[in-house]
């Protein structure tokens, strides 16, 4: 198993874990998934507000949310109404890898940061498995990541994500506060257009 560069708290990174070829290759993996299960803008509970990132999902569930129903997970694009896109393999090796949890994830959330995209901070909770850790994939420009503790007024600290970096969040961490404050542009050749796609692998179930 690869040892990673940090352990703090539960929050893990491995920097440079994929490199340019493999970068390349789980980026075509996404791409090719996004024909199926395409980018669509999410939409914030009850004020029905756009959020600044376009997303999908891979795998048996996916993470959405609107107006009327809020956050929650589902089997369906909630715009094409099939299925999510099978997740790809080299994720879930790196999930079987790195994440040390005995079942396998059933969400993988694409995240497209453009422009000015960031993500405020928040704690990833609309999952009953709670013990299992959040995995995430940095493909494109690099990333501001913030993360704190269990309150929002806990103090933070921030990382920078480059492409091909992967974190974990786990133990403490796995409830700690997180976000993205900003995306660093030209700072990657990977995406075409530029910006960031981040993808985040979680196990929603309990197990058994």
């Amino acid at each position: 198993m690869t040892r990673p560069a940090s352990d703090l708290d539960g929050f893990r990174l491995w920097p440079g874990l994929l490199d340019r070829a493999a970068q390349e290759a789980l980026r075509d993996e996404v791409f090719a998934r996004m024909r199926a299960g395409p980018l669509y803008i999410p939409r914030m509970p009850k004020s029905g507000q756009p959020m600044r990132v376009r997303m999908t999902n891979f795998g048996p569930l996916g993470w959405v949310t609107d107006k009327e129903r809020g956050y929650r997970y589902q089997p369906t694009h909630p715009e094409t109404g099939k299925p999510w896109p099978d997740m790809p393999p080299q994720a879930l090796a790196l999930w079987r890898e790195l994440s040390g949890y005995g079942a396998e994830p059933e969400a993988c959330l694409v995240n497209l940061y453009e422009g000015d995209a960031r993500m405020g901070l928040h704690v990833d909770s609309d999952e009953e498995a709670w013990d299992a850790p959040v995995l995430s994939i940095s493909l494109g420009d690099t990333a501001i990541f913030r993360i704190g503790g269990a309150l929002r007024s806990d103090p933070t600290r921030s990382v920078r994500l480059a492409s091909g970096d992967v974190c974990l969040l786990g133990g403490a961490a796995r409830r700690a506060y997180h976000g993205v404050d900003r995306i660093l542009p030209g700072t990657s050749r990977l995406l075409p257009k530029g910006g960031r796609i981040n993808l985040t692998l979680r196990r929603v179930t309990v197990p058994g």
